[in-house]
């Protein structure tokens, strides 16, 4: 198309055919603006930019509309009619492998196979009932900041987003024998008219029950901190609903989403063109199962930081990890496994070490030497005769990725199998694990040996696999 100079197209407006001429050229340009809005829109609603405009955090109508029209974005859950926990198995994986490589390893999920269940589920809850307890600063916290409205509003818009399908639609689906929903004697029938308002979920199991709407437990939750301001009020509605999930399911789990600063979300940038993706923080928790490390100090840091001990990670996952998050679209649910050895004095809840080795972030030697935890407080290596495996366990965090339709922050999700190694020896896998601890060392990051305490539990564990 001929371009004009602004004294052109001044000329040109004096002509008989002016007005047709220049509305020809503003409606192509105004066709081409409204193309790329679309554009853009359909890119954001795929990935982890949210299209709402700004909301009060403490205003449930600015939160619930969306959250029940995009709630429905996620795809059909397969029920199991017949499904029965007290005599389900734990899933099993054993995911050693000759030389430990550190890559994502992640593989497409079935979305019905989201929150797994097993005969442990009961014992399971009574032990996160125990946690929270006895350790309620670690087991969950919120990056909620009086100086940060953009922040709190989102993270309010995906907790409830993720609490209204996993209460009124995953659970009672994918269990009816476990969960059933009901209407609450107290509903009155004007709120009836509203949908799933005053609707609750019952748990078979535990006796428990819960409204499916997330509003009608922040309501109540709110009603009770008449003496707090609007942070600190919503700080305290959101830990009960987190607390009220993790009496639910036992599923760690972990949202995150770039903050207001971070540059956009565009799928088509690369490396090559200089781009960088935005950076996704941990904006939210709950996790009662923390594989050697404490969750409370990773809040309000990137993914980069919270990996900042695991060797190798910026080298080999960090451009990768945020290339991923960044275009996770909604509707795709992915899985990984990882493993680790649990010796003894180790747990499930293992915030304050056992697991990992944080004693110098160069792992290029074996630097944990004789001090076992590498932390300068730990035991002698375990010694190889008298060990006959006992409290030792293959430790694997089944974990799982997905985008939330309406907020579109990312819940990392995790559930923890712990597998006796006597287990692994008793199906004839021995071998395969002690070759892999060995292997630990041989692949792209020989440090992980070290980072996982090989030096201390590696010479036992393989002596008993092979015994």
């Amino acid at each position: 198309m001929q371009s004009y100079s602004e004294p052109q197209l001044l000329s040109l407006s004096r002509t008989p055919l002016a007005g047709v001429s220049l509305g020809v050229v503003i409606l192509i340009f105004l066709g081409i603006y409204i193309r790329s809005l679309n554009h853009t829109h359909d890119n954001d609603l795929k990935h982890g930019v949210p299209s709402s405009p700004q909301r009060n955090p403490l205003s449930a109508s600015s939160t619930k509309p969306q959250v029940e029209r995009d709630i429905d974005k996620y795809p059909p859950i397969m029920p199991l009619p017949d499904f029965n926990w007290e005599t389900a198995n734990p899933l099993v994986y054993r995911p050693f492998k000759p030389k430990y490589h550190l890559t994502m390893a992640i593989s497409t999920l079935d979305p019905s196979e989201l929150i797994p269940m097993d005969k442990t589920y009961k014992d399971r809850l009574e032990l996160r009932e125990s946690l929270l307890e006895r350790h309620p600063d670690i087991v969950r916290a919120l990056n909620i900041h009086p100086d940060t409205p953009e922040v709190n509003a989102r993270i309010r818009e995906a907790l409830c987003e993720w609490y209204a399908f996993v209460m009124g639609t995953y659970l009672p689906t994918r269990y009816p024998r476990m969960f059933r929903l009901t209407q609450s004697s107290s509903a009155r029938k004007k709120e009836e008219k509203d949908g799933k308002k005053g609707t609750m979920i019952e748990n078979l199991v535990t006796g428990l029950k819960a409204p499916v709407d997330p509003e009608e437990l922040l309501l109540h939750s709110s009603s009770s901190n008449d003496t707090q301001d609007e942070t600190e009020s919503l700080n305290t509605s959101l830990l009960h609903l987190l607390d009220t999930l993790s009496s639910w399911i036992d599923e760690d789990f972990l949202i995150l989403f770039p903050n207001p600063t971070s540059p956009p979300t565009i799928p088509t940038t690369t490396p090559e063109a200089g781009g960088e993706d935005p950076q996704y923080i941990l904006q939210a928790y709950s996790t009662y199962y923390p594989s050697g490390f404490n969750p409370r100090e990773k809040v309000s840091l990137p993914l980069s930081k919270i990996h900042t001990p695991v060797p190798g990670y910026k080298q080999k996952l960090e451009k990768s990890m945020d290339r991923f998050f960044a275009r996770l679209e909604v509707g795709r649910f992915v899985v990984r496994v990882n493993w680790s050895i649990m010796t003894p004095e180790a747990r499930l809840f293992a915030a304050f070490g056992g697991l990992h080795d944080y004693s110098s972030l160069d792992y290029g030697a074996e630097k944990i030497g004789d001090k076992g935890e590498g932390e300068g407080e730990g035991q002698g290596r375990i010694q190889v005769e008298g060990f006959d495996g006992a409290d030792t366990y293959l430790r694997c965090e089944r974990q799982t990725l997905h985008r939330l339709p309406s907020s579109k922050a990312v819940v990392f999700a995790f559930h923890t199998y712990l597998y006796p190694i006597r287990d692994i020896k008793d199906e004839g896998l021995g071998e395969e694990l002690a070759v892999a601890i060995d292997g630990l060392k041989e692949g792209n990051v020989p440090g992980i040996h070290a980072y996982k305490r090989g030096p201390y539990w590696g010479e036992a564990v393989k002596a008993f696999l092979r015994s």
